[in-house]
């Protein structure tokens, strides 16, 4: 049992939750998300629904002989919980993303890209995954001891002229460009329905109208960087952001069509957008035929990898 919650608690380090999450109460509640039992090896992490006390706390005390006070609960919701939720190690709510915020039935579920790490715990290949996980999400570790002022976020007006505010970094101000720039031009009159940030999570998603093109809200690692949705052509815009990775590869069209199955009449614009054309060069023999680029130091101008046709759906 010792064993595997030390594990768990180098694991926790290792995704860059501060030290006070690097506890046992924290170890116990990661394994708890990820049902694994003491003898249990790390590649058999699965991901399922917890709630906090019939499940993580139950599953505590009959795999770890730790049993808490029923009032212990708030402390495992509020002082390791969120602090998972806010580093991308967790989701809340990601079986049911309408629950009201006092729902007795409010649970959490171990975030793809964090279990994909974990399965590789004690691996050659942890090192790299960990690497991975830290350079796509960032650490919450070095977010807490190191909280930014308001002037160095990243101020984005949205179609719909609100105005909202992105943590700092290269790929939020890439996004910013798309949503400023390249959707006057090439998606004029869209409707933005999702736009990510590294530290916020979905800091923007309409679940309303996504569930409504039969869209499901509740991946939210497998959604495009920026979602727009053009109502007039029946166009959907699924957009990437790229700065160290991610362009419109072949297996990111197959995995997005997983995700599209259920949109049936709508029409698909893929596009993979860089800073600048260095950048677009380090990905373009990664880039997937029938998609489209953009360049944010060149806005008026699109690169179409269609060969037939310019952009649209096919």
């Amino acid at each position: 049992m010792e064993q595997k919650t030390s594990e768990a608690q180098q694991a926790i380090k290792a995704l860059g939750l501060p030290p006070a999450q690097q506890n046992r109460m924290s170890a116990l509640t990661l394994l708890a998300l990820v049902g694994l039992r003491p003898d249990d090896p790390w590649h058999t992490a699965t991901r399922q629904r917890c709630g906090v006390s019939n499940d993580i706390m139950a599953f505590m005390a009959q795999h770890y002989q730790q049993s808490y006070k029923p009032n212990t609960r708030e402390t495992v919701r509020r002082q390791v919980l969120h602090q998972f939720v806010q580093a991308q190690v967790a989701d809340d709510n990601p079986f049911a993303p309408n629950l009201p915020t006092n729902s007795p039935h409010t649970h959490y579920a171990i975030r793809t890209a964090a279990l994909e790490v974990l399965q590789k715990f004690g691996t050659d290949k942890w090192g790299d995954a960990v690497a991975t996980f830290r350079a796509e999400y960032g650490a919450l570790a070095e977010r807490y001891a190191k909280p930014r002022s308001t002037g160095e976020l990243v101020p984005l007006t949205l179609p719909d002229g609100q105005k909202i505010d992105l943590s700092p970094g290269q790929h939020n101000r890439l996004q910013k460009a798309i949503i400023e720039d390249f959707a006057p031009r090439f998606a004029p009159g869209a409707y933005l329905l999702y736009i990510g940030d590294t530290a916020q999570k979905n800091i923007l998603m309409d679940r309303k109208t996504l569930s409504a093109l039969g869209l499901s809200t509740t991946t939210h690692d497998k959604l495009p960087d920026v979602i727009l949705w053009d109502g007039k052509r029946q166009w959907l815009f699924l957009i990437e952001a790229v700065t160290s990775h991610g362009p419109m590869s072949p297996k990111r069209l197959v995995e997005l069509g997983w995700w599209l199955k259920g949109a049936g009449g709508v029409g698909v614009i893929y596009v993979s957008a860089f800073a600048d054309l260095s950048t677009f060069k380090k990905h373009a023999t990664g880039i997937s035929w029938d998609t489209e680029v953009w360049l944010a130091d060149r806005p008026e101008h699109m690169i179409h990898f269609n060969g037939d046709r310019f952009m649209g759906p096919r």
